[in-house]
């Protein structure tokens, strides 16, 4: 128990005195501000692919890890920017939507690289290509699921109907968009920790961090759709900003905790390096 608090005190003491509130809302704001240029990139590039049922399954999977309440106006917004025709994969707008679809890569790097502690040593162009490459990677994914679940109807149609004795297992999977929702989360959570940051980490060096946002995340989305249902007053004192500004609030609160996963990951491998150096000592 000592071991555990000791490793709490240092990441949220260390999350405190680097800025890690301020690092919150630079990476919430750039994460509401990359979000419509990720959709209409996206979009666009399963659109010249072929992939035209990604911008619902897209929606699904960012939309569906956040409260409904919050989600609702937002994935009605994205929709509706959506349906804009554009001319084409390659026009400058599409590429500009690429470029600042990545600055939300960026501030998740920079948190990140505080986070554990660290001084990015690569020069900013090869930060920026691996930011553009994993927007284009995330995009051709989220269209891969897009082609999986368009069959998924069908599969499951077919599985009840030479199947039936499986039923209560197909019923579980009907509800498959929260389950694949929270699976890209995971995997998205581990990529960054592994990849973003400048230095390596082992793939056991970042799970408890991820295991606390995972968790942290869906009581934190519970309780801020409790509160925005019984306290909240942001129509009132927002208008017409309201969606956008629970958004933003939304998403401060897990940039926060995303930043407090990576502290706590930094925090043990900097007990385990303590450790380890107090028994090379005494050895």
């Amino acid at each position: 128990m000592k071991r555990v608090g000791r490793v709490v005190w240092d990441a949220v003491t260390h999350f405190n005195n680097d800025d890690g509130w301020a690092m919150a809302s630079h990476v919430a704001l750039s994460i509401l501000m990359a979000l419509f240029p990720f959709m209409i990139f996206g979009t666009s590039l399963a659109s010249f692919l072929g992939a035209h049922a990604y911008a619902e399954t897209a929606s699904h999977l960012i939309f569906d890890t956040w409260p409904e309440s919050i989600a609702a106006p937002i994935a009605r917004e994205v929709i509706n920017v959506l349906t804009v025709e554009r001319g084409g994969l390659l026009t400058l707008s599409v590429m500009a939507a690429a470029f600042f679809s990545a600055n939300g890569v960026e501030a998740l790097r920079v948190s990140l690289n505080r986070a554990y502690r660290v001084t990015e040593t690569r020069p900013w162009y090869v930060t920026r290509v691996q930011s553009l490459v994993f927007v284009v990677v995330a995009v051709l994914v989220i269209m891969a699921i897009s082609f999986l679940l368009v069959l998924a109807p069908l599969v499951l149609k077919l599985a009840r109907q030479f199947a039936p004795w499986m039923e209560t297992l197909i019923s579980a999977v009907d509800d498959w968009r929260i389950l694949v929702a929270v699976s890209v989360l995971v995997v998205g959570l581990v990529i960054s920790h592994l990849w973003l940051p400048s230095g390596k980490r082992r793939l056991l060096d970042v799970v408890p961090g991820i295991c606390l946002t995972v968790v942290a995340w869906m009581a934190g989305a519970l309780m801020f759709a409790s509160y925005l249902k019984e306290f909240a007053t942001y129509v009132s004192t927002y208008a017409g900003l309201a969606s956008i500004m629970i958004a933003l609030v939304f998403l401060y609160i897990v940039a926060a905790i995303f930043i407090l996963g990576a502290e706590i990951n930094a925090a043990i491998l900097k007990g385990r390096a303590r450790a380890e150096m107090d028994q090379a000592r005494h050895g």
